[in-house]
């Protein structure tokens, strides 16, 4: 793990880039994504973002440049990290290649984003965006502080303007198999049961042949990500692979959901150049 230590003067103004990791859900409201419960590695555990203080007591406070935001207009998101005593927090470590891990969905959890701002000094991290909707979306920043462990934080905002038309509410996928451009995914989990590990295995082939994808590229420094949001987005994981060094075409993450219910699962991967996400809906028993 890296070790970045930087210290720049002055407050800076803060901003939220949606085609970052190769996604636009954002922009686009799409279904195709850090947080409450927290899991990285070969580690499965977790934190809740809403009520679990970090062990140092690290805050997160997200605002807009301008003092809000409006669909379909660019706009910039401040995210700094400070102290329990509001001092700015400057050192951190490289995380999977970066230094935050920007998670932001809508609150039917049909736009999601993963993308990653830039550190600017004082605390503070920056990423333009355009949102194609207006509603709430909440952010998740996930980021290691020097010295310290994963932590992720959350908030809700408001976008101005229109918002999408009302979806259903998300229920479970009756068959585990999607198909993403010219790919075809299909996702088995060892078991549906609350607080007892489950496996992830991603079998990702090609749509039209079948065969296996044996090529996949290293995406933030290993084979996938995967982030999961319970129905609420209170509940909050980000998996990485037990093997990050995989090429496919199986993909395999460990986790606990640490409540039953209805959650989210959206898978990124790496073809060609291109990463792909692809979401899935399951029941947690």
């Amino acid at each position: 793990m890296m070790k970045r230590r930087t210290m720049l003067a002055g407050a800076m103004s803060i901003a939220l880039l949606l085609a970052g990791c190769g996604n636009t859900e954002l922009a686009a409201n799409n279904d195709s994504g850090h947080g409450a419960n927290h899991a990285q590695g070969d580690t499965h555990g977790g934190h809740n973002a809403e009520s679990a203080a970090p062990a140092d007591h690290l805050k997160a406070s997200f605002a807009f440049a301008s003092g809000s935001a409006k669909a379909n207009e660019k706009t910039e998101i401040k995210v700094r990290i400070s102290d329990k005593d509001g001092s700015p927090v400057n050192d951190f470590e490289v995380n999977h290649e970066k230094l935050m891990h920007l998670i932001v969905v809508s609150e039917d959890l049909s736009s999601f984003s993963h993308i990653h701002p830039e550190f600017k000094g004082e605390g503070t991290f920056t990423v333009p965006t355009t949102f194609l909707n207006g509603g709430k979306y909440k952010m998740f920043a996930d980021f290691k502080p020097a010295g310290g462990s994963g932590t992720t934080l959350s908030e809700w905002v408001h976008v101005e303007g229109e918002a999408a038309q009302p979806s259903a509410a998300i229920a479970p996928d009756a068959k585990l198999v999607k198909e993403v451009g010219d790919k075809e995914i299909e996702l088995s989990l060892s078991g549906t049961k609350a607080n007892e590990e489950v496996t992830l295995s991603y079998d990702i082939r090609d749509a039209k042949t079948k065969e296996g994808i044996q090529n996949l590229e290293p995406y933030l420094g290993a084979v996938g990500h995967v982030v999961i949001l319970s129905q609420d987005a209170e509940q909050y994981l980000h998996v990485h692979p037990l093997d990050e060094k995989a090429t496919g075409p199986k993909a395999e993450f460990a986790t606990t959901f640490p409540h039953s219910g209805i959650y989210k699962i959206w898978g990124q991967f790496q073809h060609k150049g291109e990463v792909f996400t692809v979401p899935f809906v399951v029941e947690i028993k």
